[in-house]
């Protein structure tokens, strides 16, 4: 996925970004790969058109996939650089941690490494945290939520607290979902890009 839209870099552009589009790779699980949804629906396609309204001059990668880890995420991070050479790289990964189990030092350290390499490899960083159900327990619930913010400020990142703010924290949670009670419905996905969006448009000024 990717587009290209008229425009100029708003004042302020990286000078090594100065005079052509950025490239935002976002790497994530199957809440950005449209898992269940019709194509076109979900969050990052939506990023797409707003990019464009907004005539931010950008191409958007989609290299998430449906069921990927932390773990996954870092196996494949060193070669998503080299191929697409993003400018800011969006991690929305964490949450199939949570389902399997995962340790959490591990997730931890997985998107620690991953922050780290994008950065290294002159990309500005979001990482979009999760957080999980309260039958998980609180204290697992808040460590599990704590993780996110405590990559980004150990590495200078911007952070988004919780993506599914506003579809998962809702009166009636299940509303906004399929049937599965994990995946949100095409139409939660404009409000996840609203709470993605005001942290990336600081990244791409």
């Amino acid at each position: 996925m990717g587009i290209s839209s008229p425009g100029v870099f708003a004042q302020g552009a990286p000078k090594a970004a100065a005079g052509k589009p950025a490239v935002i790779l976002v790497v994530g699980d199957s809440l950005s790969a449209e898992y269940g949804l019709p194509r076109g629906s979900g969050w990052v396609a939506l990023l797409e058109k707003q990019l464009a309204q907004e005539k931010i001059s950008a191409k958007v990668i989609n290299a998430s996939v449906s069921g990927e880890t932390t773990s996954g995420g870092r196996s494949r991070i060193a070669a998503l650089l080299q191929q697409h050479q993003p400018s800011q790289v969006v991690i929305e990964l964490g949450g199939n941690d949570a389902l399997r189990g995962l340790p959490l030092q591990n997730t931890q350290d997985n998107l620690g490494f991953m922050a780290q390499s994008a950065q290294k490899a002159g990309a500005k960083v979001l990482l979009i945290g999760m957080q999980v159900p309260p039958n998980y327990g609180t204290d697992y619930a808040n460590r599990f939520a704590a993780v996110f913010e405590g990559v980004a400020k150990a590495h200078k990142a911007a952070v988004v607290p919780f993506f599914l703010k506003g579809v998962a924290d809702g009166a009636d949670p299940t509303r906004l979902f399929q049937a599965d009670r994990i995946h949100p419905k095409a139409e939660a996905h404009p409000q996840m890009l609203a709470n993605v969006w005001p942290e990336l448009k600081k990244l791409l000024r």
